[in-house]
């Protein structure tokens, strides 16, 4: 089990100073991930004046401070980002981390952060974008000559290059909202799932057997791959996951993601949770 910090990009953890230096003290304190989540509107929020940064900047000061823990973004809505753009912007923090970063793909959520600037917010309109954008990426990633003809982006024959660092290719986590079973059955075409529950309540240990063994039984590579899950081990808010996290590990989870948000407290109140380190069993 690896075990990560997940921070928001908006309220408290704005200030991009800030989360680079946590970064930092998570590398020090022992874990082995720091992940930015990637949203762009006060949809997702609080209100229309809480602040919001760009989480690509935040990764950029994050690869800058640290040296060794995995980097990335717990998830990125690709139906609302031009492909052959965050094939640059991915590619670029793949050089500058050293090869550390880590793709986390999903619709995205709340809806109203693509109906707030004219998107489709349609759900299975999402999903056909993100399978395309996904092509698209990874096409462009091979610095190899591609073209793409798809219901929604088109490229005609270029070469993008570099490639990352990583062989073969970026790791992609894609995220779903479980019991809907066509996030998972995507999923198990990467690298990696970020099961969350559908009502935003901690999953049960045979909510994550039963996504494990779906993702499983879809599954046409050997190839390693990362059940990704989290939120907080500690506290008395709702969002407390009760159960021993080693149950999980046994479960199949690779990943714990420590979850410092607002909810849970002030920026400036919760260094404590990184400084003690990762729960580890």
């Amino acid at each position: 089990m690896r075990y990560g910090i997940s921070v928001p990009n908006f309220g408290s953890f704005a200030d991009v100073r800030k989360i680079a230096e946590m970064a930092h003290d998570a590398e020090r304190a022992g874990w082995d991930g720091f992940f930015v989540w990637d949203h762009i509107s006060s949809a997702a929020s609080y209100d229309d004046k809480t602040p919001i940064a760009d989480p690509w900047i935040m990764l950029t000061a994050i690869a800058l401070a640290t040296e060794r823990i995995r980097i990335g973004t717990l998830i990125t809505p690709l139906p609302r980002r031009r492909p052959w753009k965050l094939a640059r912007e991915t590619v670029t923090l793949d050089h500058l981390s050293g090869g550390r970063f880590v793709l986390g793909a999903g619709l995205g959520f709340p809806p109203e952060e693509y109906n707030l600037f004219g998107e489709d917010a349609d759900e299975r309109t999402r999903g056909r974008k993100l399978d395309e954008a996904l092509d698209v990426l990874t096409g462009l990633w091979s610095a190899k000559p591609f073209r793409f003809d798809g219901e929604h982006y088109t490229v005609r024959q270029t070469t993008f290059s570099p490639p990352p660092l990583q062989s073969a290719r970026i790791p992609v986590w894609v995220a779903g909202m479980w019991p809907s079973r066509p996030p998972f059955r995507r999923a198990a075409k990467w690298d990696g799932v970020v099961p969350i529950h559908a009502d935003i309540t901690p999953l049960s240990v045979d909510e994550l057997r039963q996504i494990v063994a779906y993702v499983r039984a879809h599954r046409t590579s050997s190839a390693p791959f990362d059940v990704v899950i989290g939120g907080e081990s500690s506290g008395q808010g709702p969002f407390v996951w009760k159960t021993p996290i080693r149950e999980y590990e046994a479960a199949g989870a690779t990943w714990w993601n420590e979850s410092l948000t607002d909810w849970r407290g002030q920026y400036e109140d919760l260094g404590e949770v990184i400084r003690r380190g990762p729960p580890r069993a």
